[in-house]
């Protein structure tokens, strides 16, 4: 920043510290270091790279959008490391076959494939060392970046996201947390023949390592390219799946990410992956949000009023102009729920629209706020399966599997 800032005052410059800050080739540099870093501050890059609501220029998307799926992988020394302190020095002897290069590596952790004697092929989610310790000390030195970049201004009180992401990657940082949720959505779903989650192997699970059985299938995003009828399909599964999962199970799986949903072509089932970010709703925001959408369809802009005052989305001092603001983004974002009959997310806007709207309105003057967090997390899984929906070019009766 401090020489790209020399160059712009010798050629006559004032340029602001964000504009120095977001340069392609110093976007790059962070992208490489956090794709290093892993943990936290990778997270947190993963989520500037969400293609819903961009704060950064598309070049500079492009370049964090890498960090989706492009963690360094462990050395094998490290691997090694992890693998005896988790499973004993004789860790080897209860598998068939060990794959050290991994299928995939994330932010927190890296997968493998594994047989073992007793022929069972399993998956094991395998945490990176130090992430738990490095969590609170990334999310810190991500927030000032983000004040000294000036993303976010000076008047936002962001303590409390910071304290809520915190809470949220230390649980996803816990393997045991994780399988637990993972045991209790396969029996939500025990019945339900359209979906195919893993099972838990509780006698190589631990803190740090998570296994379980191998399931196949293909990325979702694959299906752009298979008949109509099968991309309507899956994504009317997965929306019919977020209310179930907001309004019965008030229990639900936040994080949107492409790479948590797979394909199984033979058996048409749709595989349901990583259960870290699974978040509990309180009954007051699950009914909040009930009302607030139920308040869209109906065009009433008092019910959605007070549901999103139930919700708490609302400060006490807001202006009403940025209320009445809000509340018509809400009913926007409503919009495939409002049509009757089917929506075609591959030729609508919306996601452009409400990204826009949300620009405007975060420009005015004494507008932001600090959202609840249930809010926050609620709406990025909601964003990342328009996104998909429009990747897949879905039609969707969405109105049809609204609860009424």
């Amino acid at each position: 920043m401090l020489a790209e800032g020399a160059r712009q005052l010798v050629q006559g410059n004032r340029p602001k510290v964000s504009d120095l800050l977001l340069t392609p080739a110093n976007a790059k540099r962070v992208a490489d270091e956090l794709a290093r870093l892993r943990g936290a501050a990778m997270k947190v890059g993963q989520l500037l790279s969400m293609d819903a609501g961009d704060l950064l220029p598309p070049e500079l998307s492009d370049i964090l959008s890498r960090l989706r799926a492009d963690a360094k992988p462990m050395p094998l020394s490290q691997l090694a490391k992890v693998l005896e302190n988790n499973w004993g020095k004789n860790w080897h002897t209860h598998f068939k076959q060990f794959s050290f290069q991994p299928l995939a590596a994330a932010s927190i952790g890296q997968v493998h494939s594994a047989h073992t004697h007793d022929g069972r092929h399993l998956a094991l989610k395998i945490q990176y060392p130090g992430i738990r310790e490095s969590i609170d000390s990334d999310v810190e030195n991500v927030a000032t970046l983000l004040r000294i970049s000036r993303l976010i201004p000076n008047s936002v009180d962001i303590k409390p996201l910071l304290a809520e992401a915190k809470r949220q990657l230390h649980a996803e940082a816990d393997y045991t947390l994780e399988a637990n949720h993972l045991k209790h959505y396969r029996k939500l779903l025990a019945k339900e023949d359209a979906f195919l989650l893993p099972d838990v192997h509780d006698d190589f699970t631990t803190h740090n390592i998570l296994a379980m059985s191998h399931v196949g299938g293909v990325p979702v995003e694959q299906l752009a390219h298979c008949p109509q009828a099968e991309r309507d399909r899956v994504m009317t599964l997965l929306l019919d799946l977020l209310f179930r999962e907001i309004f019965v199970f008030r229990l639900v799986q936040t994080d949107p990410n492409f790479a948590n949903y797979r394909y199984e072509r033979d058996s048409q089932q749709l595989v349901l992956l990583d259960f870290g970010a699974t978040r509990e709703y309180p009954a007051h925001v699950a009914d909040g949000y009930w009302q607030l959408m139920q308040g869209a369809i109906n065009n009433d802009k008092a019910m959605m009023d007070a549901a999103t005052t139930q919700i708490g989305f609302f400060q006490e001092n807001i202006n009403p102009a940025h209320r009445a603001a809000v509340l018509d983004l809400f009913q926007q974002a409503c919009e495939p729920l409002c049509q009757q009959g089917v929506y075609d997310f591959g030729t609508s806007s919306l996601a452009a629209r409400i990204r826009d709207a949300g620009m405007v309105l975060s420009m005015e003057k004494n507008y932001w706020h600090t959202p609840p967090a249930d809010a926050i997390f609620l709406h990025r899984k909601l964003g990342g399966l328009y996104l998909l929906a429009a990747r897949l070019r879905a039609k969707v009766n969405v109105r049809a599997l609204f609860p009424q």
